[in-house]
């Protein structure tokens, strides 16, 4: 399973190290939770408060991975997916996930998932796209229950300190052990704090270490490997705000698409920045997500470098930059399928950046996200 959201430091022992990955031994044994065989009636319907999973749902995470800004969108689709696993026939929750590093597209995962008749989810499989200059490489860690070997459980029912479960269980192939390392935990979340939040660790079959936080209404909330750190930065309908989008949120939007048009003309766009630098800085309500306003401002202040030295190609990249973080805030009071659409215009935005520098990899990782976005059902404005 990719990495996805973090920058949990848990204190932890490394529980089972020295444990071969095909094996039950020791304590391990003794306190694994997924051994019984599960049964699924009503597999779709996945409720699970620290795993949900509703049509339509989107979560934004930003990070780093190795040095460089990480982007992780993760979105509920409308559709489902049958997977055979022991004869059975289970209908699975599709649920899309999009990463950037600096900015291109690095992975288009399509995640199956289905919860038993207990109230545990299980990770049925995952069909990978690995992007490499803006076209796909490989397929490496893709799989499916069933076809491959078994599902894994995600999330027990009743997650409790001290159990052990394996969200991928297929050695040689994909392999995680997660141990609960904490079931009270309180998360930092973008509206404030989250209770009732579990700390896990993550064994991969190579050994190496993920700590995770899973929350309620957010599913995995934050995660921290040696090179990787991504955290939630919103997540709808948990951080959904009710009311119409802030004007000085629709004044940004339109201020940036209207920069990005002058600065292709050669018309000077510095009073605009700064109009539209003083309408953020001044604005009557600051409870925006901090990690999305912490975007916002550097994106602003990209944008009013940009202008103050008459770069024409660095203004009409840092304004697409502040119409991408604009977006993500308005993400709080537009549906996800409303803002994707928004994404489309924006992406078309980048990519005549990328076609006027003669960018092939970036014009090409501008087509897969466009792609990305359709394939989520984004309506346009």
């Amino acid at each position: 399973m990719h990495a996805r959201p973090g920058v949990a430091v848990l204190a932890v022992g490394l529980v089972l190290a020295g444990c071969d990955a095909s094996q039950n031994t020791g304590d391990t044994a003794a306190q694994r939770v997924d051994t019984a065989a599960p049964s699924f009636s009503r597999p779709a319907a996945v409720t699970n408060p620290l795993f949900p999973l509703v049509v339509g749902d989107q979560a934004l995470q930003l990070g780093q991975e190795e040095g460089e800004p990480l982007r992780v969108e993760v979105t509920t689709l409308p559709r489902t997916q049958t997977i055979t696993w022991d004869g059975r026939r289970i209908e699975a929750v599709v649920s899309q996930y999009v990463a950037y590093r600096d900015g291109r597209i690095l992975e288009v995962t399509h995640d199956y998932y289905a919860q038993d008749d207990s109230g545990g989810v299980w990770y049925l499989g995952e069909d990978v796209d690995n992007y490499q200059d803006g076209v796909v490489a490989d397929h490496e860690g893709s799989w499916r229950a069933g076809r491959d070997g078994p599902g894994g459980l995600i999330m027990p029912a009743h997650p409790r300190t001290g159990d052990v479960y394996r969200s991928e269980n297929i050695p040689g192939l994909v392999f995680e052990e997660t141990t609960v390392q904490d079931d009270d935990v309180t998360a930092d979340g973008p509206r404030g704090p989250v209770h009732g939040a579990i700390g896990t660790e993550e064994r991969q079959e190579d050994d190496s270490i993920e700590h995770k936080v899973f929350a309620p209404g957010y599913g995995e909330f934050r995660s921290e490997a040696s090179d990787e750190r991504v955290q939630v930065a919103i997540a709808v309908p948990t951080d959904g705000t009710p009311g119409a989008v802030p004007a000085v949120l629709t004044e940004l939007a339109d201020g940036a698409a209207r920069v990005f048009a002058d600065a292709g003309t050669g018309a000077a766009v510095g009073g605009r920045v700064d109009a539209m630098t003083a309408a953020w800085r001044d604005r009557p309500d600051d409870t925006a997500p901090p990690a999305l306003a912490g975007e916002l401002d550097a994106a602003l202040g990209g944008l009013s470098d940009a202008a103050g030295a008459g770069d024409t190609e660095a203004v009409r990249q840092a304004a697409v930059d502040t119409a991408t973080a604009v977006l993500d805030l308005t993400l709080a009071y537009r549906p996800p399928a409303e803002v994707d659409g928004a994404r489309l215009d924006v992406v078309a935005r980048q990519l005549a950046i990328d076609t006027a520098a003669g960018d092939v990899a970036g014009q090409r990782s501008d087509t897969a996200t466009i792609a990305a976005i359709r394939d989520r059902g984004a309506v346009t404005r």
